[in-house]
């Protein structure tokens, strides 16, 4: 299992708008059918924000539910869930995200600048949000953005124990402004200082540093986690047209490390979610 490379894909994210991005999935039939094909290019889970009519983020309890539904029907893929939405949504929308049911959720460690925004991710929502997933039996994965956000889980699992599954996955989200950059030297900083408990993690390099953390996250053991949330460009001037592309060229750089990757239910296994 530990020479297995789990392959997350984010395939949409809240922040590019369909009008400047007309590839990227917003629709429920349009995020199934790159789940599929993400699914058997070689990913094992789709972190998924979601879209209203007009193709704006949403945290739409119904909505959720329905996605939730329909990747379970239509895929094997572990399906995980954004508590982050967009940097406008209130943290009580925020946590009721758990009443769709999915198996993982992302949980960030703290507030970070993002761009001209911050997002805000006080210490009481965390607490508040983490004990939520322990009732509920969702896997957390702890969302780093900074080293800060490194040093605060070591002590929410000290003062709150380990999540649902008993395993601490975690993933690295690198160079968005305001947060660590996207080098090796910031990957191996923060791999250096994660808590013991920590059982995988994974890296996601946005924009420019997609390929760097990719590469870096190989050579230190971990995992990856791609998709047009984070980047829209295959190589400069060469847009990405389906994720599809993203998670291939993923699977293809794990295999150059001699890592093939994970089936959905060996990322069960890794990542401690419930059985299917």
């Amino acid at each position: 299992m530990n020479d297995k490379l789990l392959v997350t894909v984010a395939p949409t994210g809240a922040e590019s708008s369909k009008a400047d991005v007309p590839q990227l999935p917003t629709t429920l039939d349009e995020l199934v059918e790159t789940a599929r094909r993400c699914e058997a290019a070689g990913a094992a889970m789709v972190h998924v924000h979601i879209r209203d009519d007009d193709h704006l983020p949403t945290l739409d309890v119904g909505r959720l539910t329905d996605t939730v539904a329909a990747l379970r029907e239509n895929t094997d893929l572990v399906v995980q869930l954004s508590t982050g939405g967009s940097v406008h949504d209130p943290l009580d929308a925020r946590l009721e995200v758990l009443d769709a049911a999915p198996d993982s959720c992302s949980l960030t460690m703290g507030t970070v600048n993002f761009g001209d925004e911050v997002f805000m991710n006080p210490w009481g929502f965390i607490t508040d949000l983490y004990q939520l997933t322990q009732e509920r039996e969702v896997v957390p994965e702890f969302e780093l953005f900074d080293l800060g956000h490194v040093h605060a889980l070591h002590r929410l699992l000290r003062q709150h124990g380990l999540p649902y599954g008993g395993k601490v996955h975690c993933d690295l989200v690198m160079n968005v402004p305001g947060g660590m950059p996207g080098t090796a030297d910031a990957l191996v900083a923060a791999v250096a200082a994660m808590p013991p408990e920590v059982t995988s993690w994974s890296a996601t390099g946005i924009g420019r540093s997609t390929l760097t953390v990719a590469l870096a996250a190989l050579a230190k053991g971990g995992h990856l986690r791609v998709g047009m949330e984070d980047v829209l460009t295959l190589a400069k001037g060469v847009p990405v047209e389906h994720n599809e592309q993203l998670v291939t060229r993923a699977v293809e750089l794990g295999r150059l490390a001699q890592r093939e990757p994970m089936t959905p239910d060996e990322a069960r296994s890794l990542l401690g979610v419930r059985p299917q």
